[in-house]
């Protein structure tokens, strides 16, 4: 419905992509599989042919039948059968096509095993940028708006009750920093993404004198894995991931279930535009902020992949196995997507939420908000704390019985100390004075804010420079391909442009 009465707009284009309207990938999983696969038997050929391992000429027309295959995007390959998997009914092609002594060497010193590996950390790139990238844009909208709101008082809540003043830019804040946190995590587990497994083989390595620092640099990777039991056995990599995004997922539950509530009209804290809310079928009153719910139902889902992964690697020993290498990862790449998902929506509601100010004060005065400072005054006047608690409690029930309007004035008179000046001690004085222990106070809310801002923008830019190294290593690949097929004669098979490589 674009126009429910109550509602005057339709939920907003990124949204109905993610949430309301069926997607289907039109392009099948296989295609991308052999994307990756060829992609590393392209960097795996070129180093063949420069150690001298593989003659040039059959390097040359080996490269040319697979950039072919990849400019047809794996076409000749739709109806063929796969009784043995995708890869062999790859390889069996080249060597139908190019005759055995030319489609036969693509094995040569090199496994299914290591290849798999090796793919994995390729297809583990997407995710993860996709991933990081959402996640440094939530921590710039959340520090955007911490700063603009950085003096709207509010309530922080504990046990679901009205605490201490704060306001809602210092809630943004510390959420920012939350999610800093898991950011540098999830930064810390995609390091290594950096180390490539090819050259380990089936898992002892090979004789053939084969060149792995080679082949790493020319497929993005800072260095190979130096050990083959480790390059074949181990998947912690996933798993790290994984781990690391199921605790971004419970900050990003915990950050939706806030702005759920808040934005009720039982709390009337914050609104939410049209775009990111729903009306119900039958309900015309109804405004639900069901995007938050999908926050929380998809921020699950990495636990539930790191669940079964780690289940099924348990059992399995520390070598090449099935149970990790397929059946642990099955489902890794879908859950990061999703909870990339999860992220971007979060990012779009708190881009959008507007908090109310007088109902964020009101609420703060009216849950006594000030009574802690209250007690600290009385204790800076010489009361001991325990006696201060006791006398603010009392004064809190006076308030509420109707016997006072306020703190103060339920409170036993207190003399003089030399003469003192009471303080405010209203909810948005006692915010501005709550400069200790990283509070709210202004000066406070500046030390917070200045590293973390610094520190969310570091992050984006390091991101841009890890994918732009990433793509650099598909141009040095497209050179190193075009330099090996320069000198080769006519190929069997018909010369086409040079593509771009990539994933």
């Amino acid at each position: 419905m674009t126009d429910s009465g109550r509602l005057r707009t339709a939920a907003s284009p990124q949204i109905r992509r993610m949430l309301l309207e069926h997607r289907d990938n039109p392009r099948p999983a296989w295609k991308d599989e052999l994307s990756r696969i060829t992609l590393v038997d392209l960097a795996h050929v070129v180093m063949l042919a420069e150690q001298g391992v593989t003659g040039e000429r059959t390097a040359a027309e080996l490269l040319s039948a697979i950039l072919e295959l990849r400019a047809r995007d794996f076409a000749p390959l739709e109806d063929r059968p796969t009784p043995r998997g995708l890869y062999l009914a790859y390889e069996n092609y080249l060597i139908e096509s190019l005759g055995e002594g030319i489609g036969g060497v693509l094995q040569t010193g090199r496994s299914r095993n290591d290849l798999n590996a090796t793919c994995l950390q390729l297809a583990l790139r997407v995710p993860y940028q996709r991933l990081s990238e959402e996640l440094s844009l939530l921590g710039v909208v959340l520090t955007n708006r911490a700063r603009r709101y950085s003096a709207t008082l509010m309530p922080a809540y504990t046990h679901f009750q009205a605490a201490v003043p704060i306001t809602y830019g210092h809630y943004l804040l510390g959420l920012a920093g939350a999610l800093k946190r898991d950011a540098e995590a999830l930064r810390h587990a995609g390091t290594a993404l950096d180390h490539c497994p090819l050259g380990a083989g089936s898992i002892g390595g090979t004789t053939v004198p084969i060149d792995p620092e080679r082949t790493a640099g020319l497929l993005g990777f800072t260095e190979p894995v130096r050990n083959s039991v480790d390059a074949i056995a181990s998947r912690d990599t996933a798993l790290r991931l994984l781990a690391m995004s199921s605790i971004l997922g419970t900050t990003l539950n915990r950050a939706a279930l806030d702005l759920l509530m808040w934005s009720s009209a039982e709390f009337g804290l914050v609104t939410i535009p049209d775009g990111l809310v729903g009306s119900s079928s039958m309900m015309p009153q109804k405004r639900n902020a069901f995007v938050l719910e999908h926050v929380q139902g998809k921020s699950a889902a990495a636990l539930g992949a790191f669940t079964a992964a780690a289940a099924a690697m348990r059992g399995a020993p520390f070598t090449n196995s099935i149970a990790v290498g397929t059946e642990a990862m099955s489902h890794v790449i879908t859950a990061l997507d999703t909870t990339t998902d999860a992220v971007k929506i979060l990012r779009l509601a708190y881009q959008g939420a507007r908090p109310v100010p007088e109902a964020m004060e009101a609420r703060a005065v009216e849950g006594l908000t000030d009574a802690t400072a209250t007690a600290e005054w009385l204790v800076r006047r010489g009361v001991p704390f325990r006696r201060a608690h006791h006398q603010v409690g009392e004064a809190v029930r006076t308030v509420l019985e109707g016997g006072a309007d306020s703190l103060r004035a339920a409170l036993p008179d207190q003399p003089d100390a030399d003469g003192e000046v009471p303080p405010d001690l209203r909810p948005a004085a006692v915010r501005r004075a709550a400069e200790f222990g990283g509070g709210p106070g202004p000066t406070s809310f500046d030390r917070a804010f200045e590293p973390l801002a610094g520190d969310w923008l570091a992050y984006r830019r390091e991101l841009r420079r890890r994918t732009a190294d990433w793509q650099a290593a598909d141009d040095r690949l497209a050179q190193a391909v075009a330099q090996v097929r320069r000198p080769a004669p006519t190929n069997p098979v018909t010369p086409i442009e040079e593509t771009a490589l990539h994933v």
